[in-house]
C-alpha cells in the first residue's frame, strides 16, 4: 500500500503528538507513513519516517478557502497533492477542518455526480457499532437532494467500516412523524421515502429520528445539514465531558472511588473521541480523514488505522458506484 500522508503540522498538539502517533502507527500497526511538514520542526521527532517537506502551516483560525489558495506550500495542500499524484494512498490531518476539506476538494476533486462532500463522524454507542452522523460541518446550508446523497454515502461508509449489511438511515428532526421539521427536513423525507432513493448503497430509510436516538443502537446513519450536525456533535462532546467530570468528582470523594474509576475505564475508553480515529470526508476523490483539533498521539494512531481500512476496502470506489446508481 502507498503510504498515508500525515499532516505533521496540523492540530493543537502539533508536531509532537502528531509525529508520535504517526511513529506508533508505523511501529505498532505496520502502516506505511509519510509525514508532511517543516523539516526543522519534525526532523528531531520523526526517526526513520519519510518526510514530504512543506514550508507553510495553515493556522487553526485561518480563513480556509483563502489560505488554501494562497499557501500552496502548506502541509495540508502538499498532503492532498500527494494523494492526487499517487504518492500517498490517503491523507490524515488534525488541523483546520475547513482548510483540510478545501485542500482535499480543490486538489483531489469530487467524485463524479457528488454535489457536495460531507463529513461523516462516528458517534460512539455503548455495546454497539457507532452511529455515523453526517454532515458534521462541511455544509452549513444544504438542499434536500444533497442530504439524499449524504444518506447514500453514509450508508456505504457504515457498511464498509463497521460491516453493517443493511444500514438503517434516519433523518434528524424534531419529531418522528413525517410532518415534523422545517421545509428542508420535510422535502428530504419525501425524497428518501421514494422507492430506490438509496439504490446502490444497500441501505433502508427508517424515517425521522430525534437527537436522543443518536447514541442508541436503533439507527446506523443519521443525516442532517452541516450546521445542525456540527452543533449536535459539539453538544454531545460537551455533554459527555461534563458527565465524565461529574462522575469522577463524585467518586473521588467516596471510599470506593478508586475501584469504581478502575471499573469505568473501559467505558471511558469506548466513549473517548480519540478512539474513533476521526471523521472521513465523503465525496472527494480520495481518502481524507479529519481528526479532532486536540488529537492526541492515540487519536493519530487510530486515524491512520481508519485511513488504511478505507483504502483497503476501496471505499471511494464503492461511493462512486453508489452515487452512479442513485
Amino acid at each position: 500500500m502507498l503510504p498515508i500522508a500525515v499532516d505533521a503540522m496540523g492540530g493543537d498538539n502539533a508536531p509532537g503528538a502528531i509525529v508520535e502517533g504517526a511513529r506508533r502507527a508505523a511501529d505498532e500497526l505496520g502502516i506505511p507513513i509519510v509525514l508532511v511538514g517543516r523539516p526543522d520542526e519534525t526532523d528531531p521527532l520523526r526517526g526513520d519516517l519519510d518526510l514530504l517537506a512543506a514550508s507553510e502551516v495553515i493556522g487553526m483560525d485561518a480563513d480556509a478557502g483563502a489560505s488554501v489558495r494562497r499557501m500552496k506550500d502548506s502541509s495540508l495542500v502538499r498532503a492532498a497533492e500527494a494523494v492526487r499524484d499517487g504518492r500517498a494512498s490517503a491523507m490524515v490531518s488534525a488541523g483546520n477542518t475547513g482548510a483540510t476539506m478545501a485542500s482535499a476538494l480543490l486538489r483531489m476533486g469530487r467524485i463524479k455526480g457528488v454535489a457536495r462532500p460531507a463529513i461523516a463522524t462516528p458517534i460512539p454507542v455503548v455495546g454497539s457499532t457507532p452511529t455515523v452522523l453526517l454532515d458534521a460541518g462541511a455544509n452549513a446550508e444544504c438542499q434536500a437532494a444533497w442530504l439524499v446523497q449524504f444518506a447514500q454515502m453514509g450508508a456505504v461508509f457504515a457498511r464498509h467500516r463497521y460491516g453493517i449489511a443493511e444500514p438503517r438511515v434516519g433523518l434528524l428532526s424534531i419529531g418522528e412523524e413525517s410532518t415534523k421539521g422545517n421545509d428542508l427536513v420535510k422535502e428530504t423525507h419525501a425524497l428518501l421515502a421514494e422507492p430506490g432513493a438509496l439504490a446502490g448503497s444497500g441501505a433502508r430509510f427508517v424515517g425521522n429520528v430525534e437527537g436522543r436516538d443518536i447514541m442508541t443502537p436503533d439507527v446506523d446513519v443519521i443525516v442532517t445539514d452541516g450546521f445542525t450536525g456540527n452543533v449536535t456533535l459539539k453538544t454531545l462532546e460537551g455533554g459527555m465531558k461534563a458527565l465524565v467530570r461529574a462522575v469522577l468528582e463524585t467518586l473521588g470523594a467516596s471510599d470506593v472511588g478508586d475501584r469504581a474509576v478502575e471499573a469505568l475505564l473501559p467505558l471511558y475508553a469506548e466513549l473517548d473521541p480519540d478512539s474513533t480515529g476521526g471523521a472521513m470526508l465523503l465525496g472527494v476523490d480520495g481518502v481524507c480523514i479529519i481528526s479532532h483539533g486536540s488529537s492526541s498521539a492515540t487519536a493519530v494512531v487510530n486515524a491512520a488505522r481508519v485511513a488504511r481500512e478505507m483504502v483497503e476496502g476501496e471505499v471511494v470506489e464503492r461511493l462512486r458506484e453508489a452515487i452512479a446508481a442513485g
